[in-house]
């Protein structure tokens, strides 16, 4: 079951540890890793037109007016209409918990993106605000709907997110790392402050699922 101090425990780690790791790359000069630069020069030499369009198509998914307002938007009224009203309140609070770190550390940390990205985008590269929405959403609904399927299917929107993000060369590897810590964490330490009104909210739903099915199978 989870806790509010696991929830606030978890979510701290990934933000320290995203922070020190914009840290570590200032201090050495905001160079790129090691990885980093292997990977990039990797899917230099990886050229495909498939996956040129995936990932033009996960960067308008994830950035922009349609991850500001229309996946908020609809995720929030989803949660409505299947009555988890903290839930809604809650998914919309970690969006924009998250956006707000993102923008932080890019101001904070200026690190410089790859010279081959072949996107137009904001200011600083680290961390990747990107892959910072996709954890979000990922731990998000994790948190309301803890099942098994849930974490796969966010581990893999995360991942392919990543990749999508460093093939377009609009990130370091690192700042996709980076970006799922912040997202991550953010998720969690939110949900600290929420677990308790979304438990509730559970409990309630099941109640009433429950009666729902009781009244059903009487003669």
């Amino acid at each position: 079951m989870l806790t509010r101090a696991w929830l606030a425990a978890a979510g701290l780690i990934l933000m320290v540890s995203a922070t020190a790791l914009g840290g570590w790359a200032f201090a050495l000069g905001n160079d790129p890793f090691e990885v980093d630069v292997w990977w990039n020069a990797w899917l230099l030499d990886w050229e495909s037109a498939f996956m040129l369009a995936f990932s033009q198509t996960m960067n308008f998914i994830g950035g922009g007016w349609f991850s500001v307002f229309v996946v908020p938007l609809v995720g929030a009224l989803a949660l409505v209409l299947d009555k988890r009203r903290w839930a809604a309140v809650y998914l919309l609070a970690s969006l924009a918990a998250s956006a707000l770190m993102v923008q932080l550390l890019k101001h904070l940390f200026a690190r410089g993106r790859p010279e081959e990205i072949l996107i137009l985008s904001d200011f600083g590269s680290y961390p990747s605000g990107h892959v910072a929405n996709a954890a979000t959403l990922a731990v998000v609904a994790l948190v309301i709907y803890p099942r098994v399927w849930v974490f796969i299917v966010g581990a893999v929107w995360v991942v392919l997110m990543a990749i999508s993000r460093t093939y377009l060369h609009a990130h370091w590897l690192s700042d996709t790392l980076g970006g799922a810590c912040i997202g991550g964490g953010v998720a969690l330490l939110v949900g600290a402050m929420f677990v308790g009104k979304l438990a509730a909210e559970s409990r309630r739903r099941s109640g009433g699922s429950q009666a729902l099915a009781d009244t059903a199978t009487q003669p």
